[in-house]
């Protein structure tokens, strides 16, 4: 999907730009002077992305975490946790 940028004096009718916000489920980007100033989303597609950044740490850690030898097999990971709790 292409982009959506507009003028910062744009911003005046906020009504519009919500609505823009809620269309789309993506960033609208704001210039100033020509020049990239700010981004405006919808508050869904902000908890989308937050949730979506948190899913890429997680992945890295783990990445890093089987580089450096820190994994166990599944099966014996699930043995261990139904010894536990007695399952």
């Amino acid at each position: 999907m292409v982009p959506q940028i507009i003028p910062i004096r744009d911003l005046k009718n906020t009504s519009r730009i919500s609505e823009m916000c809620k269309q789309t489920n993506e960033p609208i980007f704001i210039t100033k002077n020509g020049y990239s100033d700010m981004v405006v989303m919808s508050i869904d597609t902000y908890e989308e992305k937050l949730s979506m950044l948190e899913v890429y740490r997680e992945l890295a850690i783990s990445e890093e975490q089987f580089r450096d030898g820190k994994f166990r097999d599944a099966k014996e990971a699930l043995s261990d946790i139904r010894k536990k709790h007695k399952l």
